[in-house]
């Protein structure tokens, strides 16, 4: 199965990497953006106005189909924020091993600014050399 899906896989210009992480398009960043933003604790206050709305303007259609729809979104946040919260404990620690050793490269210390494609190369030409 998984020879299937690299050989429908094309190549970009230089032949090293599949189109899809060839360009780092606006819409990218923007899935990087949003999924940033889902994390912090406003996306939640978002959530609530929106079931807030709801109930006020359309009260006949709240029902268990709508509460289990606001769940599901509420449980996703919390996902999104438990997740969010592990990553930057991660990359924090990761931090303050490279500060504490002196024989540590620091190339890529500021390498999860970048988007999701850009490290994935990165590591992809880390590991072949």
């Amino acid at each position: 199965m998984a020879g299937a899906f690299a050989t429908r896989t094309s190549r970009s210009d230089d032949g090293k990497r599949p189109i899809w992480m060839a360009v780092n398009t606006p819409m990218q960043r923007a899935l990087t953006l949003l999924g940033t933003m889902t994390a912090r604790p406003s996306a939640l206050l978002v959530v609530l106005a929106y079931a807030a709305f709801w109930l006020a303007f359309q009260r006949e259609t709240f029902d268990l189909h709508a509460v289990a729809t606001l769940v599901v979104w509420v449980m996703t946040l919390l996902i999104q924020r438990s997740e969010h919260r592990d990553t930057q404990a991660i990359h924090a620690k990761l931090d303050e091993l490279l500060r504490a050793d002196d024989a540590a490269s620091s190339d890529l210390a500021k390498i999860d600014e970048e988007e999701p494609e850009t490290i994935v190369r990165s590591r992809a030409e880390a590991q072949r050399s």
